[in-house]
């Protein structure tokens, strides 16, 4: 990529000097006359030199622009990649279903045949780590694949990427956002939260921009968002914009204890561990214990947390060993989880102590503050 800028750069700087050097000739001519006499008319060829380098620069930008996207992958490898997630059996089939429709419409289009007019913007509800942003970036590139899309990039946003503080701006803040999806999927996490109804705030702006890009850039833009189930509900039936561009809704449930066993297996096998078979019982018990909220632990994510504290239990074990070899630096161990689990206890107490304590202060500070009025009114008095 760095080559391929340097050399438009190298040819940018080339067309300027022959355009500086043809300028102050034609300067002299007009002061001194022609140094040299004119050429015939068949010297005509070499007038193309000087527009040579700027052919030559724009065909070397579109051609490194051309180097910057990925190759276009195939639909049945994507389709298989879906298809080993763990879980989401009724996304994957939802998905699999859009494939079958987008591909027979591209057919009947192809066939100079009538086709209705599809819109493939989605909502997507459900708790934190049920998968939603892996499904939008997959969905991305299956657009792509199927020629739905442009470039198949994602871009994933949330309020704070789209609402400015001040009038006026969060219009060109969503337009530039909405410049940088184009050819790929917009994915908006907690899309909801730009309904808001408060006064003076510019959820509303951000909502209405985004509506007029995607009927702008509807043959290049696709538009996901995401966010918690009512919530998301609420959002889409607060304007009707929302509804009219929005009409697939995919909900993604949570993972149960099976599932997410198979998907710290799954980072298992990616990272080239192996749990014991004691350390895989010590393990579920853990996530069953963790998982008191689907809300809190988040699902794959809390999974993700585990197997990361499990890493560090294992590094602090191996550690203070004086000989490791490699079956030991790919074991995890049941004292590694028992520890993991045991310093999750740890940080779970002092996190409710340092609440406790926070409460404790606030109620002394209101307390405080009672009595000081009521000092003030008897004085009053």
């Amino acid at each position: 990529m760095t080559d391929n800028r340097d050399k438009i750069i190298r040819t940018q700087m080339d067309v300027i000097q022959t355009l500086i050097q043809n300028n102050l000739s034609r300067i002299s001519d007009d002061f001194w006359g022609p140094s040299t006499p004119p050429k015939p008319a068949s010297a005509a060829p070499e007038e193309s030199k000087t527009a040579a380098p700027a052919q030559n620069a724009q065909g070397a930008l579109a051609e490194a622009q051309q180097e910057e996207l990925p190759p276009v992958e195939n639909i049945d490898d994507l389709k298989a990649e879906l298809n080993e997630l763990v879980g989401l059996t009724a996304i994957k089939r939802e998905v699999n279903n859009l494939i079958n429709m987008v591909t027979v419409h591209k057919l009947r289009e192809a066939n100079g045949l009538k086709t209705v007019d599809m819109s493939l913007h989605m909502v997507f509800s459900g708790n934190p780590g049920t998968g939603k942003t892996t499904i939008a970036r997959i969905m991305a590139r299956i657009y792509r694949s199927l020629g739905v899309l442009s470039k198949g990039q994602l871009v994933e946003v949330d309020r704070s990427g789209l609402v400015a503080g001040y009038v006026g701006q969060t219009a060109g803040k969503t337009s530039k956002v909405l410049e940088s999806a184009l050819g790929g999927v917009l994915f908006i996490d907690e899309a909801y939260s730009l309904a808001s109804k408060s006064e003076n705030d510019f959820g509303l702006e951000a909502i209405d921009t985004l509506l007029k890009g995607m009927e702008d850039h509807r043959d290049d833009l696709i538009v996901i968002v995401a966010g918690y189930d009512g919530l998301m509900d609420d959002f889409i039936h607060s304007n009707p914009g929302l509804e009219s561009r929005f009409n697939r809704f995919l909900h993604f449930d949570d993972y149960s204890v099976d599932e997410m066993m198979g998907i710290l297996d799954l980072r298992l096998k990616k990272g080239q561990y192996v749990l014991t078979d004691e350390a895989r019982a010590a393990a579920r018990e853990y996530i069953e214990a963790a998982n008191t909220s689907s809300i809190s632990f988040g699902n794959a994510r809390g999974v993700r947390n585990i197997f990361e504290k499990l890493l560090v239990e294992q590094a602090n074990r191996l550690s203070a060993q004086e000989n490791v070899d490699k079956d030991a630096l790919m074991t995890i161990t049941e004292a590694d989880v028992h520890a993991a689990r045991a310093a999750d206890t740890q940080l779970a107490k002092a996190e409710a102590e340092r609440e406790q304590m926070k409460r404790h202060t606030q109620e002394a500070i209101e307390t405080l503050q009672k009595l000081a009025d009521e000092a003030k009114g008897a004085e009053n008095l």
